[in-house]
């Protein structure tokens, strides 16, 4: 049966009532899964929506290991993911066999890594953080305690900058943030004159020594929402501007541009890879589920939860 994206909605609402499942959308997802998601958010709200609901089945729409990370809170739920090459070049940049070899290379040092990690990563941490909440949990730390964190050196650099700390960082970057280029940046600001440009913090210094103002997805949504601004350019993934202009339909945002495409946005190739399509086949078939080894996953979720528990 070949059906159109009216008929896929309506079969995917049907079926996650008679199945009870959830489907959990990140900010950076295609506009029409962000819609149809009972739940949409960054990785610590998707995360913490994981643990807290009663439903049998979730449906990740995100990366990797955002699945994952549910999986390893509700060991008891189906856990499902419309494409499973929806991975994370973040947390490829830091395979578990090497980054237990760097650990055990700096005996006396805390760990601390960003979300974006697999299963197995989160194993050998000590806690886990995001965008939203690592400077607080960076800064729950003693001031001389030895700190690793991992994987993302612009996110480590940039928590390192704010705080005063010289945290020793795994050198891993997200492919997105890294393409921003600060160049092209500028011109399109003398286009837009009064645009306040906003950066995540996985972005490179010299955008983020530019911005107007550095933030987690959330907190740049929460900005714009409050913000008496009218204009912004936005260096993040450009799904978030969906919800921006969904929370203020009478503001302008503006994507802001890579330096390696003629195009003006820069997407996740990624967290773009699920389609109305592969939702429906998913909740359909029930696959492809996510699964973490037993051993892999009580350790794993130690530094979920204290994370869950600092935020």
């Amino acid at each position: 049966m070949s059906l159109n994206e009216k008929n896929y909605a309506s079969e995917i609402n049907r079926m996650r009532r008679q199945k009870n499942a959830l489907i959990l959308a990140h900010y950076y997802q295609r506009p029409e899964i962000q819609d149809i998601a009972d739940y949409t958010g960054d990785s610590l709200a998707l995360a913490r929506w994981a643990e807290k609901t009663s439903a049998d089945v979730l449906v990740v729409c995100g990366v990797h290991f955002m699945a994952e990370t549910a999986k390893i809170l509700s060991p008891r739920k189906k856990i499902l993911i419309p494409d499973v090459a929806a991975g994370c070049s973040l947390a490829e940049s830091c395979p578990a066999d090497e980054f237990e070899a760097f650990v055990k290379a700096h005996p006396g040092y805390k760990v601390i890594t960003y979300v974006n990690t697999t299963a197995a990563v989160k194993a050998l941490s000590d806690v886990a953080v995001t965008s939203t909440n690592a400077h607080k949990i960076v800064t729950s730390f003693p001031r001389e305690e030895k700190l690793i964190f991992a994987p993302d050196r612009n996110l480590g650099n940039y928590i390192n900058s704010v705080t005063g700390r010289e945290m020793l960082l795994w050198e891993g970057v997200c492919h997105v943030h890294e393409r921003f280029s600060l160049e092209r940046i500028l011109v399109l600001r003398k286009v837009y004159p009064r645009a306040k440009l906003l950066a995540h913090p996985e972005c490179r210094k010299p955008v983020l020594m530019t911005a107007d103002f550095v933030g987690s997805t959330s907190a740049l949504l929460e900005y714009t929402s409050s913000s008496s601004e009218r204009e912004f350019i936005v260096a993040t993934e450009s799904g978030v501007i969906h919800k921006m202009r969904l929370r203020s339909p009478d503001k302008t945002f503006i994507a802001a541009p890579p330096e390696d495409s003629s195009c003006a946005c820069n997407d996740c190739v990624y967290m773009k890879l699920h389609t109305m399509e592969k939702l429906y086949l998913c909740l359909r078939d029930e696959m492809p589920e996510i699964t973490v080894e037993e051993h892999i996953r009580v350790r794993a979720v130690e530094p979920i939860m204290r994370m869950l528990e600092l935020s």
